[in-house]
């Protein structure tokens, strides 16, 4: 009898992690469909939600409760997510790289609130899960308030980079017209959107940075100075680079913009990743951190291991 009653526990986290986000997929593959349905407005729910309990948990000092506030955080951002798939496909020309990194996304987070269940059922509470949860905390409330709550200052933003992208081309001797947020070159013509602006790659820095415990203002200030400034100034390049490359005619929009753009970047923010650590070792810790949750050996990891 207990055997069997183990092997449905077992069951029930396998259906948990597998079958719980495959569900939402599958599911919200349907429910938000390309273009946006007038109900799209609905993800905002969950999505703030999710971002408001990761903020309060993270802050709890009373750990059992905090990790429950994460853990349903957890899983309320990624049924935000798991709408976005067809989106982010759709919206981006066909780029699967983002609609991927989306689909698996879901999956990593059901696994981080799994790891908070864990926590609260051992009654350990390792920090990097604090960190990871604060840090998103972070980024995400204010990404998703510039793009969902101020459109003014999220389209100024464009505007600006737009803009800059311009002088840089001019800078360069290409002869380019802007008109808003549509760059044209050899009657070819870009629109700069908000992802163009690399607000989701500073916030990322903003975020892990920010949610770091025991860190003096100051290597905080040094260390966002010696990312943000590289981020943005590189993503000037970038936007650059795709009117170059496509607007003359070396390679399509897609080409530039979804391998070239996105590879270059990937590598980039990843070289400045390593230059953070030299600032602040204490991010490689906690990273290192989140990365080892699976050394836990929770019950979901003894069963794909076959230790059961």
């Amino acid at each position: 009898m207990a055997s069997t009653s183990h092997d449905r526990k077992d069951l029930r986290i396998l259906l948990w992690f597998f079958g719980g986000p495959t569900a939402m997929l599958l599911v919200n593959f349907f429910l938000f469909p390309y273009p946006q349905p007038p109900y799209q407005w609905a993800t905002a729910i969950p999505l703030f939600a999710g971002l408001i309990l990761l903020g309060i948990g993270t802050l709890d000092r009373q750990l059992q409760r905090g990790s429950r506030m994460k853990m349903i955080g957890w899983v309320l951002f990624a049924l935000f997510w798991s709408t976005y798939p067809n989106l982010l496909y759709f919206s981006e020309g066909g780029d699967i790289f983002n609609a991927a990194v989306c689909v698996i996304g879901v999956y990593v987070l059901i696994y981080l609130a799994y790891h908070e269940w864990l926590s609260v059922k051992r009654a350990e509470h390792p920090s990097s899960l604090n960190w990871i949860a604060g840090a998103t905390f972070l980024a995400g409330i204010i990404y998703f308030s510039l793009e969902l709550l101020l459109p003014t200052l999220r389209d100024g933003l464009i505007i600006l980079v737009a803009g800059q992208t311009v002088w840089m081309l001019h800078l360069l001797g290409f002869n380019v017209t802007q008109s808003g947020a549509v760059i044209t070159y050899n009657d070819f013509p870009i629109r700069i959107i908000f992802a163009c602006t690399a607000v989701q790659s500073l916030l990322l820095f903003v975020g892990m940075l920010g949610a770091l415990p025991k860190i003096t203002p100051r290597r905080k200030a040094l260390a966002l100075l010696a990312t943000v400034v590289p981020v943005y100034l590189l993503n000037l390049v970038r936007n650059t680079g795709v009117v170059i490359l496509t607007g003359g005619g070396f390679v399509s929009f897609e080409m530039a913009h979804n391998v070239i753009g996105k590879v270059g970047s990937l590598l980039a923010l990843i070289v400045i990743l390593f230059l953070t650590f030299r600032i602040v070792p204490e991010l490689y810790d906690d990273i290192m951190g989140v990365f080892s949750l699976p050394k836990r050996k929770g019950l979901l990891e003894q069963i794909l291991g076959g230790n059961r």
